[in-house]
């Protein structure tokens, strides 16, 4: 493999940890599940938003997601579902009483998972918001865009997005790690309520973006 096809490679490293690293909708909802529930829990919520971004990452390798991309309707339709759900979780967020947060600043792990969700729903929670993202079936198409060259092998190609889509979960576990810590956790628990209520407001403001987007924008461009 030539010297300027690992220097791309490289970039596109560098470029998805970035992208990684910069709060987003995802990010707001790790934050989310490690102040609310226990850390066996809020594990559902970074493998499912993997999962999510795994599958985009293998659409781009196979060729399909240039082709999803490219789709007026999908993508309206995926903006759609993904401001609705983010809508939802907002919703839910928002209703949510100072009471509900008691539980994070006990001393047991019984008690901290007290008002949790179960492992499954974390995870689904999570796959939902990765998939129903527009954001990343576009980014992801336009990163392949860069490695997708007759230089670069399928296996290659395939070990990327492993490792790809295992960074972004591993990412997230650390960001749960952290905040599950004792003595992290007794801090966020002290304004557990107000960053739910922040985060809720958030992720409700995009949602109502993305659904905007996808009636106004997207009917000019049609």
């Amino acid at each position: 493999m030539s010297l300027s096809i690992l220097a791309i490679i490289s970039t596109v490293v560098v470029a998805h940890f970035l992208a990684l690293i910069s709060p987003g909708p995802d990010f707001l909802l790790i934050v989310k599940s490690a102040v609310k529930n226990r850390k066996s829990q809020a594990v559902g919520v970074a493998l499912g938003i993997a999962a999510a971004n795994g599958i985009y990452i293998f659409l781009c390798i196979l060729g399909v997601g240039s082709v999803l991309a490219a789709s007026l309707v999908l993508m309206t339709a995926l903006k759609i579902l993904g401001g609705l759900f983010l809508l939802w979780v907002a919703f839910h967020a928002l209703k949510s009483r100072k009471a509900d947060y008691a539980f994070v600043t006990s001393e047991t792990d019984e008690a901290q998972g007290g008002s949790g969700r179960s492992w499954g729903r974390e995870f689904v929670t999570g796959f939902l918001s990765g998939i129903s993202n527009p954001k990343n079936i576009l980014f992801y198409l336009s990163l392949f865009s860069v490695v997708l060259t007759k230089e670069v092998g399928l296996g290659f190609q395939i070990a990327l997005g492993i490792w790809m889509t295992s960074l972004v979960f591993f990412w997230d576990a650390f960001i749960i790690f952290i905040l599950s810590q004792r003595r992290v956790k007794a801090v966020f628990g002290r304004v557990a309520f107000y960053i739910d209520k922040a985060a809720g407001t958030v992720l409700g403001l995009i949602g109502l973006k993305l659904v905007e987007s996808a009636i106004f924008e997207d009917r000019k461009l049609s």
